[in-house]
């Protein structure tokens, strides 16, 4: 029965113990490899005292290991935490001691950088896939390879427990943890495979990192299709024309990314020179894809259909649109399309009453794809949910806010307007304006900070600011901006920070960010703007 994520590799492993079940840089994991090593993982897991809920954090860049990690905790009973291995240190500190990791799944390659979280956090107490170090139970991945095992350990698991947590931007400047169980990451997964009709044939590419949402389409869905999951590269990622070109090497047939990484492709991956017809599914989410550079990638993939995903990190995907066609001269948006199979949508004004077909309001959702709740915030939880009473009031539906403005058009499908509060994407990463300023806010210097979304002129957005300093100091753009940087996520950093003498204002007094945007665009026409690199891991 398949009820847990890591179930999906065993039931591979058993029907094509030989198939590719992971692949990087050419090396690759056959099922029964997977299924083996996961299991020695979480015997060892277990053995070093490991209980049923415990987060397990994963320290290191992309490859075959980094699978064995994440169903390897997850067969211990425990939850996976992918901490982005290129964020400042000081954030992925924050996270360990948030969710009280004790075990840490990393590499030697990232001992100094542990070294420097476990003196930061004084939480770890366990190192898997690094040599000795005094002070901690280390675990070499030698050893852990050889630890395999043809069982996984016997514990009592469901649905309901604990399978990956993933952090995203808080508006409080910290982080905020996102609790998926394997219910939710089942129901996502089953409906994916099913949907795109995922085979032992495929060959699915894995652009995302393990700390964005868009990773968990790219394992788990490929397990229970006892597909492939290819990774891609870190060293090429960034490299359109050599990304389009392991694409072709490869022979992926399901590519899932952000719209970002496709417009690279389009622009500098020299497709028309590239024999990409193994390629059926085009499946793109985490921002709208502009109609014009979309109409020019299905142009240059005629083979292969496209689809669009939605959702936040807090559902999974919980809505598709089947891309049909663009008429030329369309630039109006796509829709992000109908709720998922499990899923139920709920389009609310701003007293929490349904809107008649065609009014604007913001989507709410319930259904398996949902997450449990935010690690250790019952304050988000409580703001988070919406609870309707059904039933003469003897239960209630429990429906997650997602905070987007939506408005249902006439064919049935979901129109997205944009957000409802402070929250932006860009390229593909959501990132919380409030948590970038309380960075520019914590330079010594700063008065008052601001920061807005610019155009980017490739359909998606940047982010820039604008700072006043205090009495006294002279604080410099680049200063401030080494400073942020060393406190946020690479595709959360300003592209730019402007020092003002004082800050427009509204008639309420407060900081008009509008007229900072308005200045912001009209001032930097024609001025190129630095590029925020996502195309690989995103930070």
């Amino acid at each position: 029965m398949l009820h847990l994520l890591p179930r999906a590799v065993d039931i591979a492993a058993r029907r094509f113990p030989e198939r590719e079940a992971v692949r990087c840089s050419g090396a690759f994991l056959t099922y029964a490899e997977l299924a083996s090593r996961a299991n020695g993982l979480a015997q060892v897991l277990r053995y070093q005292g490991l209980k049923r809920g415990d987060r397990v954090g994963i320290f290191m860049n992309k490859s075959l290991d980094s699978a064995v990690a994440m169903h390897g905790i997850m067969k211990a009973g425990g939850a996976y935490v992918p901490l982005d291995p290129f964020a400042p240190t000081s954030r992925v500190a924050f996270m360990i001691r948030d969710c009280g990791i004790r075990h840490l799944v990393t590499t030697d390659l990232k001992l100094d950088q542990t070294a420097l979280l476990a003196e930061a956090t004084g939480e770890l107490s366990h190192l898997i896939g690094a040599t000795n170090r005094d002070g901690y139970e280390c675990l070499a991945w030698d050893d852990v390879r050889g630890a395999t095992a043809a069982d996984p350990p016997d514990i009592e698991l469901t649905e309901q427990d604990l399978a990956y947590i993933l952090y995203t931007s808080g508006s409080t400047g910290t982080p905020k943890g996102i609790v998926h169980t394997h219910r939710s990451g089942l129901s996502f997964a089953v409906w994916a495979a099913e949907t795109y009709g995922l085979s032992c044939e495929d060959r699915i590419s894995n652009h995302a990192p393990l700390h964005f949402d868009l990773s968990t389409f790219d394992f788990f869905a490929a397990a229970v299709a006892a597909a492939a999951t290819v990774i891609v590269p870190e060293a090429i990622s960034k490299l359109p024309a050599s990304l389009s070109g392991w694409i072709e090497r490869e022979r992926i047939s399901v590519w899932y990314s952000v719209p970002f990484a496709l417009m690279q492709l389009l622009e500098r991956g020299g497709l028309q020179d590239r024999d990409l017809s193994s390629l059926r599914w085009v499946l793109f989410a985490g921002e709208v894809f502009p109609t014009k550079h979309l109409r020019r990638v299905m142009a240059a993939l005629p083979h292969a259909r496209f689809s669009n995903l939605y959702g936040p990190t807090e559902t999974n995907v919980c809505t598709f649109y089947h891309v049909p066609p663009l008429p030329p001269g369309l630039e109006e948006a796509i829709p992000i399309g109908k709720p998922c199979a499990n899923v139920e949508s709920l389009i609310v004004d701003g007293e929490n009453a349904p809107v008649k077909p065609g009014e604007t309001g913001e989507l709410l959702i319930r259904g398996g794809v949902v997450m449990r709740g935010y690690w250790g915030r019952p304050d988000l939880n409580e703001r988070g949910f919406f609870r309707r009473r059904v039933f003469n009031d003897q239960y209630e539906d429990v429906f997650y806010r997602t905070g987007d403005l939506v408005r249902l058009i006439p064919d049935g499908n979901l129109k997205y307007l944009g957000r409802k509060d402070r929250q932006i994407k860009t390229r593909g990463y959501r990132v919380e304006l409030d948590e970038v300023e309380a960075a520019l806010l914590s330079f010594p210097g700063v008065e008052e900070a601001a920061a807005f979304p610019v155009p980017d002129g490739q359909g998606s957005c940047l982010i820039e600011a604008a700072v006043t300093a205090k009495a006294g100091s002279a604080p410099t753009g680049p200063a401030v901006l080494n400073h942020v940087s060393g406190k946020l996520p690479s595709y959360a950093v300003p592209v730019k920070v402007e020092v003002l003498a004082s800050f427009p204002r509204t008639s309420t007094g407060k900081i008009d960010r509008r007229k900072l945007q308005e200045r912001a665009g009209a001032g930097s026409e024609g001025e190129p703007k630095q590029q925020v690199s996502v195309i690989a891991e995103g930070a």
